[in-house]
């Protein structure tokens, strides 16, 4: 699975993490992205779109599905409302709900993160659960699981937080450096 944050900039869906990421330099367009993703040499490939405002829902969904790519993708989002929005334009899309470390989570107003995340997946609000990784342990995985749900823990650029959760059994792990997984 290939992971990439896109937000709207300058009356575009780009690629960029950040606010400044999206108004820098050189800007990767979206449409751009998902064509060379969908070529024959990535079909195997799954795709994790994190959004990361609201307001793109219906842009997003559009470009995924002229690309021939919502069957292979994941959307996923800190922002609530956001995956609230894909499910009611895109029923079938899977979703994830990401998870950020304490600040992310104070920002967001998530007091009781987990029983929150647990709850929506029990209720289809959303598919997966996309989790800073130091909140991944063997009690959420289990609780997602019993819920029908992934847990794929992000991001992890250390050895042995990739085999402690490998360990674990998530679905899956998100990294800034794939030869760790060597």
């Amino acid at each position: 699975m290939v992971e990439f944050d896109v937000r709207a900039g300058r009356g575009e869906l780009l690629l960029a993490h950040t606010l400044l990421h999206a108004r820098a330099g050189t800007r990767v367009r979206l449409h751009q992205a998902l064509a060379h993703l969908a070529s024959r040499r990535f079909a195997d490939v799954d795709l994790n779109v994190d959004l990361k405002h609201t307001g793109c829902e219906s842009a997003l969904l559009d470009a995924l599905h002229r690309t021939g790519v919502i069957n292979r993708a994941l959307i996923s989002s800190q922002v609530p409302e956001v995956l609230d929005r894909v499910r009611e334009l895109e029923p079938r899309a899977r979703l994830g709900i990401s998870i950020g470390g304490r600040i992310a989570r104070v920002s967001r107003r998530w007091r009781d993160w987990r029983a929150g995340v647990l709850e929506g997946l029990a209720a289809h609000r959303w598919d997966a659960v996309m989790a800073q990784h130091r909140l991944v342990d063997g009690a959420l995985l289990e609780e997602v699981s019993e819920r029908d749900g992934w847990l794929f823990a992000w991001t992890v650029n250390e050895r042995g937080a990739i085999e402690r959760l490998r360990g674990l059994g998530v679905h899956g792990i998100a990294t800034a450096d794939p030869r760790l997984f060597a």
